[in-house]
């Protein structure tokens, strides 16, 4: 993942809108999607919700939860310290277990990017080899109020500090606006200050912010927007709107990533953000994946879950499966 190679974006976009990604040819495209069913949206994901997994089952779950886990620290108030030790969570969630599995990457503000790697050391590299990624929150996270120059040189920044993926916010008031073409025309951008010395490019993931665009029309649009515009990942949220992620939003992105695939057999990541504090959520988000997306999307490079709490959770679970009976509250680090 970390290694991703750029595709030709615009000239695929001009392809599929059949023309320049302007607000004109963005809104024909984007408004002549089929409108989102609610009611059968919502049921749908209920349905899933409901879906029960046996105890053979639960234990590969809750290691595949970890496994897809952006480990997240986005407070004013960390520090160096408070970053080296959600790293030295991230490489040994459970100590008392050595087959506990690492999460996939540590996330953090773009300035905490050089104490992240430093931390991981050897460690530092791809999830999808075992090893764990930094992701860093770029373009003025959490609201995306800067100027473009500002956002390109945040990410360029972080990048050059070694951060293998960049979550970026889009500017929410020129989507509810109608302003596609700039919306567009700023995520592309995003991604070629991605681009590393090497030629390879730091993974994308474009947060909607999906609490604030209102309906779900609109977050279907900006998730074809964001893919249009050359996002390696639609994410749900920052965590700090209410609502963040839901199962009915999810499962919508998920739809999206889906039919893009069928489309051109490109295979884009989504990851719910915010809210998804227990393990018995953040399977029913597993299923969901595996009954829209598709099993292969299980994987560290097309699915994550950004959270900070979860992985205690999942941590106290796995215990109880193990021993049959909680560990105390002292079992797991306050991180």
């Amino acid at each position: 993942m970390s290694g991703t190679s750029i595709v030709t974006l615009p000239e695929r976009a001009v392809e599929l809108l059949g023309g320049q990604p302007d607000d004109t040819t963005l809104r024909r495209y984007l408004h002549g999607l089929p409108g989102v069913d609610a009611v059968g949206l919502e049921q749908r994901a209920g349905d899933l919700g409901t879906r029960s997994i046996k105890t053979t089952s639960k234990a590969w779950a809750l290691d595949k939860i970890i496994e897809l886990i952006d480990l997240t620290t986005l407070e004013g108030a960390d520090t160096p310290g408070k970053v080296r030790s959600l790293v030295a969570k991230a490489l040994n969630p459970d100590a008392s277990d050595p087959t506990c599995p690492r999460v996939a990457a540590v996330c953090v503000y773009g300035d905490m990017v050089p104490y992240a790697v430093e931390a991981l050391g050897a460690a530092h590299g791809d999830p999808d080899d075992g090893e764990v990624s930094v992701a860093a929150v770029a373009t003025a996270f959490p609201s995306g109020r800067a100027s473009l120059e500002i956002k390109l040189a945040d990410t360029a920044e972080a990048v050059a500090h070694g951060a293998d993926e960049i979550d970026m916010v889009i500017d929410r008031g020129a989507f509810l606006a109608g302003r596609y073409g700039l919306v567009f025309d700023q995520i592309a951008r995003v991604k070629q200050a991605c681009r590393r010395e090497d030629g390879t490019y730091a993974s994308l993931k474009v947060i909607l912010e999906t609490g604030e665009l209102t309906t779900y029309d609109n977050i279907k649009r900006a998730s074809w927007l964001a893919i249009l515009a050359g996002g390696d990942f639609i994410k749900t949220s920052t965590g700090k709107v209410q609502p963040a992620a839901t199962l009915p939003t999810t499962l919508l992105m998920l739809e999206v990533v889906r039919d893009w695939y069928r489309a051109t057999g490109e295979k884009v990541g989504v990851k719910p953000a915010g809210g998804i504090r227990t393990s018995k959520d953040a399977i029913k988000y597993l299923v969901t994946v595996a009954e829209i997306a598709g099993e292969e999307w299980l994987q560290p490079h097309l699915f994550r879950y950004g959270a900070s709490s979860l992985l205690n959770d999942v941590l106290l679970q796995r215990q109880k499966l193990k021993t049959g009976h909680y560990a105390g509250a002292d079992y797991v680090t306050i991180d």
